[in-house]
């Protein structure tokens, strides 16, 4: 049908143009990760942080458009999840692994020392077929140094306090801890839902201060990093997840 949704453009069905659209989406998050790459470099820590942020969003909408539009039907050749975990690796590892020596956050050697670790851990990570668990969890802490180095970066714990996190955190890489994706888990779902969107609203909030955010500001992006790091092992131990 001419001009309508199943009609030919230069010989592709619109069907097949609107499905490989989400792939250049999807792609889009890589320019957003290199503006985000770019302001680390310059030092603007809170526009690097900004530009993840605009990753993240991108990365959280293009798999339901990916389902909805049937990207793998119409473009079988073309691995969105690839795609996806590419660019994850370097937005969700690389950038705040660079922010973190970028800025000194440890002292020098110590965040240089800690980049390498979270480079190398994620790095195996990502290699391991058995991280997701059957509750649209993960096995293993995530690898989202993205929201571990922003949080760090609000709070400013200090030296040791930071360290610390950094080493539990690729310490629990390896350990079978179930940790929950905040959007997709389905036991808690709504307080888990009004955390994260508290701690992404507290995160713009921060960034709009340039990092410099009020106290309470920071409490609740601590207690709400908090509870988004510890559910998924409280719900283990009480074998709602498994």
């Amino acid at each position: 049908m001419p001009g309508g949704l199943d009609g030919d453009v230069f010989g592709f069905s619109k069907n097949a143009l609107w499905a490989f659209g989400v792939h250049i989406l999807t792609a889009s998050g890589a320019f957003f990760a290199f503006l985000s790459l770019v302001a680390a470099a310059e030092f603007r820590f809170p526009e690097m942080f900004m530009w993840m942020g605009v990753a993240l969003l991108v990365d959280g909408v293009d798999g339901p458009l990916a389902r909805k539009l049937e990207v793998k039907r119409w473009w079988p050749h073309w691995s969105g999840d690839l795609l996806d975990a590419v660019i994850d690796y370097f937005t969700y590892v690389m950038l705040p692994a660079f922010a973190l020596y970028q800025s000194g956050l440890l002292g020098k050697y110590a965040s240089f020392a800690a980049a390498a670790v979270i480079v190398i851990t994620s790095a195996i990570y990502y290699a391991d077929t058995r991280m997701k668990s059957e509750d649209s969890g993960f096995i293993g802490f995530p690898v989202c140094w993205n929201m571990v180095v922003f949080t760090l970066f609000i709070i400013s714990p200090g030296p040791i306090y930071s360290l610390a996190v950094v080493v539990t955190c690729a310490v629990l890489t390896f350990v079978p801890v179930i940790f929950v994706h905040p959007t997709r888990v389905k036991v808690w779902r709504l307080p888990t839902l009004a955390i994260f969107l508290a701690w992404s609203i507290a995160g713009i909030i921060a960034i709009w201060y340039d990092l410099d955010s009020p106290l309470w500001i920071d409490a609740v992006v601590l207690f709400s990093s908090i509870y988004l790091f510890c559910v998924g092992f409280v719900l283990q131990l009480l074998g709602k997840l498994k």
